[in-house]
Parts: C-alpha cells; structure tokens; sequence
C-alpha cells in the first residue's frame, strides 16, 4: 500500500529511472491523487490510476503505457515493494475521451514534477473532479471505499448535481439512472434526483 510519502518516493524514483527518456506528463486520478494533494484523511491506496496523458493538443489516453516506462514502472515496485501495476490505466476508458471530461477540468489540474531534471509531471485531478470521478465509480461499481471518499470529500448539492449530470453523460442508461439516483439517497441527496 502507498501512503503520501512512499507515493512522493515512488514517482521520484520513476522519475530517475527515466529520465533518458522524453519528458511525460501524466494526469492522475483517485486514491493517489487524494493523499497527494491531502484532500481526505484516507491514508493509503493502493496504486497510482493514469487518467490521461496530457500533451500539446491536450488530453489523450494514456493506454498503452509506453514499454520502458512500464518497465522502469516494475523496477520501483520490485525496489519499493509495491503492489502488482501499481502504475497503471485503468481509469484511462475510451468514453472519457468520446463523451468528455467534467467541463473545465484541465484548467483545474494541480501539477507536480518529479526527479532532479523535472522529467516527469504529474498533474492530479482537483477536489471538485474527485466528486465528479467518484460519483460515478460509485454508481458504476459499488458503495465501497468510492462511496467512503466522496462522502470524505463533503460535496455541496451544487457539485453533486452537476456531478451527477456529468455521470449521465457517461451512461444514459435507465439502470445507471436508477443506481445513481440510490447513490444520491444514501448521501442525503435525493431532491437531486429530479433535476437530471
């Protein structure tokens, strides 16, 4: 398990690792992006979700990682003794890139460079995108440690409306509407429900 110090030395030694290499920069998402920023009083996670890779045209998908970066990836884990892909992305899903991320989310990235050339930048999604990502891995998967952070992150109705309309976009389906609507419930949202 990663807590924020060992996150700050993993991606260090990711970053010198690679540092032969171009410059990356890569947008991070859930657990890791919540203990490095501090937004919560979770205290580990597991392993480090690549939303994106971020480049001069914007946002693209961060699958696949290229192969040395997912080799010198193996070598910090096996040095560090990390949990398997503890670099990894998953969270990089095609529908982001086809239907949107949360409107003004890049202007919202709070970027953080890594290793003694500053090779590697990581850029972690904002509080206001957490609720957003959160919301919908909590109606999209279950009332587990999704559900935990998003109420650890205290969201207004505000951002949770718009939150929620942003998840429909993701999955306009009536189950999804159904599960998201019981998400909203059990946190005390459910006037919410009908405004999407």
């Amino acid at each position: 398990m990663l807590n924020a110090s060992l996150l700050d030395e993993a991606l260090s030694l990711l970053a010198e690792s690679t540092e032969d290499r171009p410059e990356q920069h890569w947008v991070v998402c859930g657990g890791s992006s919540l203990l490095a920023l501090g937004l919560i009083s979770r205290t580990t996670t597991r392993d480090v979700d690549v939303l994106a890779r971020a480049g001069p045209d914007g946002l693209i998908t961060a699958k696949p990682l290229p192969a040395w970066l997912a080799r010198a990836a193996e070598q910090v884990r096996k040095q560090l003794g990390l949990m398997e892909n503890w670099f990894n992305t998953g969270p990089s899903d095609d529908s982001f890139f086809r239907f949107g991320f949360p409107e003004g989310m890049a202007e919202r990235l709070i970027a953080r460079e890594y290793g003694p050339k500053k090779n590697l930048r990581i850029s972690f999604i904002s509080r206001r995108d957490q609720v957003f990502f959160k919301l919908y891995a909590t109606a999209d998967s279950d009332m587990g440690r999704h559900y935990q952070d998003l109420q650890d992150l205290q969201p207004t109705a505000e951002e949770l409306l718009a939150a929620a309309r942003w998840t429909r976009t993701q999955d306009p389906s009536e189950g999804f509407l159904f599960v998201l609507g019981e998400a909203l419930k059990a946190l005390g949202h459910e006037s919410l429900i009908a405004q999407l």
